[in-house]
């Protein structure tokens, strides 16, 4: 393990939210861990943040598809999405206030998953899912690497994702099922 003076160690904080319904309401409190990731280094703590982003014209051309062809069309939000990734780099973050150990006050957490707040996370995610989707036999589309598609005897499926958001639509609605499921 590294010397812990040659290493950028990534800050942490708890951020908290007071989740409403509409009538105002309160519904849940919401904790979420972060990491300060705009104290990540390049080049250190990660090499790369690009996620494809989408293209305006390829929603409303996916929409469009969808309604002309009477095609169910569905969105999903995955949760947690950036949870899911499995850090390449090495990323060191400073102990949580309010658990930081009596016996090792200066010992940092060498991270093996993402949390929330890292730079490379939605990149990482974007990679994972892509090879997902590739191994059930979609294909990114050069004009947008966000629109995924799958043809097959049994119809038509495209995939548009953003992010941790999803659109789907297709021929049959057993098939976007399927994907969905």
């Amino acid at each position: 393990m590294p010397h812990i003076s040659s290493i950028n160690v990534v800050g942490c904080c708890w951020v908290y939210k007071v989740i409403e319904r509409a009538d105002g309401s309160i519904e849940r409190y919401k904790a979420r861990f972060v990491a300060k990731g705009y104290n990540q280094e390049q080049g250190n703590d990660f090499t790369n943040t690009f996620s494809p982003f989408v293209k305006a014209t390829t929603i409303r051309i996916l929409l469009s598809l969808g309604l002309s062809r009477q095609w169910s069309i569905r969105q999903l939000d995955i949760k947690n999405a950036v949870l899911y990734g499995v850090l390449t780099e090495e990323v060191y973050m400073s102990q949580p206030l309010g658990f930081i150990h009596s016996s090792f006050p200066h010992h940092v957490c060498k991270l093996h998953h993402f949390i929330y707040g890292l730079c490379q996370a939605p990149q990482v995610w974007f990679q994972s899912f892509s090879h997902a989707l590739t191994s059930l036999g979609f294909k990114s589309r050069k004009a947008d690497n966000s629109l995924f598609t799958r043809h097959s005897s049994s119809g038509t499926v495209l995939l548009l994702v953003y992010v941790d958001n999803i659109i789907i639509t297709g021929f049959l609605d057993y098939l976007v099922n399927h994907i969905i499921d």
